[in-house]
């Protein structure tokens, strides 16, 4: 038997979009049984996290809870042999994006179509991206989560109980404040601030407390996004009620007059914020076009944060298609934002550290745009369509640019990883350009296909599907199930940890601006020093200055500013300028959204 076939197995079609599939059904996909299901509606469901009890009953245990696993321990127990596990990461993406959330649908629907038991963990698209320039991030044409109105405005109010949770924790410093300051807060060093899940580049720098004196103290403060939250950070980390209780209390928000931190659990706010928070740890079922069951939960921002769905949904997915009878282990599929420099890095680094879980494989996300931008020959603008030469026929510009594609495909294998690169093929893309890739990605002895999610949804994405499958059976037969290893030891000193981040990028070496390198110092010293680390940069450039295209040379790294996360686990570093709170564009998607009042039907969401 020829390895394609031992791979390409007969199935069943897979569910139609407009076939009437209940939640009862979706859940049997996933291994999950209805007794755990929480309805929200006809078409969503929470899972509820009883799920995750030894015996599938009773309250959820406390898994993962405490000191991340050590560098190099074996993954958690599961029941039975544990699925496979494959991240979707990409190359370097263009200020478009590259597909990696449409992929991973048709991934999911392709192993559908191949016979496979499949569950698709996504972050929930945020509202502020869906009215302004990017739209959803819920996949396209016949490779999307539905109900696609659902998954891009509120789905079960996650968001809005993160939104409060984090408010209530601004309320309640400004209110301290306003009281008479017992624990002796320095007004100046207050970093907590506001959020909402709107772009309104207006709430950016704001000043509160105007009024009567009976309207609080007044300062400077600020409003974030939503995903830009901590909070969200910690609920896609948590890993259970108790991991989520502790987080929270150590979020620190400000120093006081001795200089110590002070933490939400100082201020009592810890249990209130928990309290508001209970039902958002469930993740969310959902389903794909072709009725593929998908766990919708969180979504942190992928600049500052980690940019992964969450540690619960994962785990939820690993007990679901464990090996069970008759059954051989199905295939947990996830996605980190951005490019395998950014997602990827915080996914190992981060996520994986908390969940146990570790990666078979990565898919790389390419496309023949982002190829030809990181040949250095064309200015991609947001909001702008691509220059018209960009869709000409031409291998040669798709060659130049493919040094980045290849220094993504060293990052995966550098992580341990067994790479899969998937071209994600537009209209305009010409058959010379994808053999291009195809063969520069079979020269760097990486696994390939072109894939067609959003026309042909799973079908379009099948031979894509059996190269992952070959992918996840050669590290499980060669006794290297769950390779993917840590970028830094968790004993490493801060600065080591960020300049080892660095070297990956490729920096030849790390600046800090003095406030920067005093405040790692600081950190290490008040007992942070064995936290993970996140740099944030732009995405669209493996360096900190997204003008410089295909994998740059002769640059170091500059640090500006370094912030603590200490309930999320992490510092960060801040390179270049970031915005936390993003402005809409001239013509925001918001005013082409509509409602048909005859149907109720909401039009033009995309």
């Amino acid at each position: 038997m020829t390895e394609a076939n031992d791979v390409t197995r007969t199935a069943s079609a897979p569910a139609d979009a407009d076939a009437p599939v209940t939640m009862t059904e979706i859940a049997a996909r996933a291994g999950i049984d209805s007794s755990h299901l929480i309805p929200y509606g006809r078409d969503v469901a929470k899972v509820d996290l009883a799920v995750l009890a030894p015996d599938g009953d009773g309250p959820a245990p406390v898994v993962g809870h405490g000191p991340a696993p050590a560098d190099g321990d074996d993954p958690a127990p599961a029941v039975g042999t544990p699925p496979h596990y494959v991240v979707v990461t990409a190359m370097t993406p263009t200020s478009f994006g590259e597909g990696k959330s449409t992929v991973a649908i048709g991934l999911a629907q392709g192993l559908a179509h191949r016979g496979h038991r499949s569950l698709l963990t996504l972050r929930q698209s945020a509202m502020g991206p869906t009215f302004g320039i990017k739209g959803g991030a819920g996949g396209s044409g016949k490779a999307r989560i539905l109900p696609a109105e659902r998954m891009n405005l509120h789905l079960t109010g996650d968001f809005h109980a993160i939104t409060a949770a984090h408010n209530l924790l601004a309320a309640l410093i400004d209110n301290h404040l306003h009281h008479g300051n017992a624990l002796g807060i320095v007004e100046r060093t207050i970093t907590w601030p506001r959020v909402l899940d709107v772009n309104d580049r207006a709430l950016r720098h704001i000043v509160i407390g105007l009024g009567a004196t009976s309207d609080g103290v007044t300062r400077q403060a600020s409003f974030d996004i939503t995903p830009a939250s901590e909070i969200m950070v910690i609920m896609s980390l948590a890993t259970s009620l108790a991991d989520l209780r502790e987080r929270l209390g150590r979020v620190v928000v400000a120093r006081n007059q001795e200089g110590r931190w002070v933490t939400a659990e100082d201020l009592g706010a810890a249990g209130a914020m928990t309290a508001v928070l209970r039902d958002a740890l469930a993740p969310n079922l959902l389903r794909t076009s072709e009725g593929t069951p998908a766990l919708i939960h969180t979504g942190p921002f992928g600049n500052i944060a980690t940019g992964c769905s969450s540690v619960m949904a994962d785990l939820v997915a690993a007990r679901g298609l464990a090996e069970g009878p008759g059954q051989e282990p199905g295939y947990v599929l996830t996605e980190a934002g951005f490019g395998a420099d950014m997602g990827l890095e915080r996914f190992v680094d981060l996520k994986c550290r908390v969940s146990g879980m570790r990666p078979d494989a990565a898919v790389l996300v390419v496309t023949i745009r982002a190829l030809k931008a990181h040949s250095g020959a064309y200015r991609i603008l947001p909001g702008k369509d691509l220059p018209e030469a960009m869709l000409r026929e031409n291998p040669e510009e798709v060659r130049a640019g493919a040094a980045n594609m290849l220094r993504h495909l060293q990052i995966v294998r550098s992580f341990g990883m067994e790479p899969v690169v998937a071209i994600n093929v537009f209209p305009t893309d010409h058959d010379s350009e994808i053999a291009e890739v195809q063969h520069l990605a079979r020269e760097a002895g990486a696994r390939v296909a072109a894939v067609r999610p959003v026309t042909e949804g799973g079908a379009g994405c099948a031979d894509l599907a059996d190269e992952v499958v070959r992918a996840c059976r050669k590290v499980r037969d060669g006794g290297l199930a769950g390779v993917g290893r840590a970028l830094y030891e968790s004993s490493d000193s801060l600065r080591t940890k960020i300049d080892k981040v660095a070297a990956m990028y490729g920096a030849d070496g790390v600046d800090y601006a003095p406030a920067a390198a005093r405040f790692l110092e600081d950190c290490e010293a008040d007992g942070y020093g064995d936290l993970a680390v996140v740099v944030a940069k732009t995405p669209l450039s493996l360096s900190h200055d997204p003008s410089l295209k295909g994998v740059p040379t002769g640059w170091r790294l500059p640090v500006r500013e370094v912030r603590l996360a200490a309930g999320a686990g992490y510092v960060y570093a801040i390179c270049g300028n970031l915005s936390t709170m993003p402005g809409l564009p001239s013509r925001p998607q918001a005013e082409r959204i509509d409602v048909d009042t005859a149907t109720g039907q909401i039009l033009n969401l995309r």
